[in-house]
């Protein structure tokens, strides 16, 4: 038999390498590749991001949003897989068009103006009732003697206007005072100054605010007379969530989780006032409030949320009958000009989804 040659024998032995390489470089690709994807799968599960949420407050940091700054501070926004961004209101922040025109997803602010914004068209829907009373009260002195609200006529009342003045106009109606002939209802500022100095007969004043302002300015309580809307039956739903209806209809698990960690917040801050105003101090300007009139705001805005004899399980839910009174009051002094669609202005769903799983 004929011997090969070294070449023939060399090109042999390279062929025969190399095929063995190819198959180890087979096995071991597919060892790398179910590797690789393994890795990649518990990179994607370990680096999952939070759901933004950006909150629109109808006003600055203090105690009447305090619930939601608990919430944030305690962890659980992040314990539902948010990461909540609190958007600070003031004057020139209308919240309805911030979560209209997409700036934040969910808004605080009263039931009358959110009215106003749906009439408007704007994609909004509301999706939980924080407060569940009103806060407003009509408050004078004792000289004044203003002990009913028939005692009003001839008084000069006054109130901030801009949308705040329904409440006290359904109550002139009720007891047939004509605002512009048997009174005198006036623009007040956002001071008590002129209550304090004598220019008001009754003044306008939020149980957790402005009433508490006259208190610590030398007023005794003793010394007020308070006509109070809720027992006149004249009161409007105040605080409450809404969200842009678009995004919701994408994202009703992330409202719910909102939700649900906000009410926990909002149950915190009722059972230790002192630890949600120190929470809430945090985030005040500086020098612009007192960790004493936001306690005293705390304590007040819990009598608003978990009234006396109020179903603790309902906290959050929106009344349909109060949300239809606020309504009316709405419809009949001009703040809307059709009949609101309850069916479609307020939801429950959101909230029963955040109390019913955990």
């Amino acid at each position: 038999m004929k011997m090969m040659g070294w070449n023939t024998r060399m090109s042999m032995l390279l062929i025969v390498v190399l095929s063995l390489c190819l198959i180890v470089a087979g096995c071991g690709g597919s060892s790398n590749e179910s590797t690789s994807a393994a890795g990649q799968t518990g990179s994607t599960e370990a680096s999952a991001e939070p759901v933004t949420v950006k909150l629109q407050l109808k006003w600055v940091p203090q105690a009447q949003f305090a619930g939601y700054y608990v919430a944030l501070d305690k962890g659980y926004y992040k314990d539902e897989g948010l990461d909540v961004q609190i958007l600070p209101g003031g004057p020139d922040i209308v919240p309805e068009q911030q979560v209209a025109g997409g700036s934040a997803d969910i808004g605080v602010d009263w039931v009358a103006s959110l009215l106003t914004s749906q009439e408007q068209e704007m994609p909004l829907v509301q999706i939980a009732q924080i407060f569940q009373k009103s806060g407003l009260v009509l408050i004078s002195k004792k000289s004044a003697n203003i002990q009913s609200p028939a005692d009003l006529k001839g008084k000069k009342v006054g109130n901030w206007m801009g949308g705040n003045e329904f409440e006290v106009l359904a109550l002139f109606d009720k007891y047939k005072l004509d605002p512009n002939k048997d009174l005198s209802f006036t623009k007040q500022g956002f001071t008590m100054d002129q209550f304090l100095n004598g220019e008001l007969d009754a003044a306008s004043a939020m149980t957790y605010n402005e009433y508490q302002v006259a208190i610590e300015s030398g007023v005794k309580a003793d010394d007020m007379n308070v006509i109070d809307m809720n027992k006149e039956g004249v009161a409007m739903l105040e605080d409450n969530l809404f969200a842009n209806s678009e995004w919701l209809a994408n994202n009703k698990e992330t409202a719910a989780k909102f939700v649900r960690a906000s009410l926990k917040g909002w149950q915190d801050a009722i059972n230790d006032p002192e630890g949600a105003v120190d929470i809430v101090m945090k985030q005040a300007e500086s020098g612009s409030t007192t960790k004493e009139h936001q306690l005293k705001m705390m304590q007040e805005v819990a009598k608003l949320i978990l009234p006396d004899g109020f179903d603790k399980t309902k906290m959050g839910y929106t009344d349909g009958t109060m949300f239809k009174q606020t309504a009316d009051i709405a419809l009949k002094f001009g703040v809307i000009k059709q009949a609101a669609d309850t069916e479609k202005a307020y939801t429950n769903e959101i909230m029963d989804m955040a109390t019913q799983s955990k």
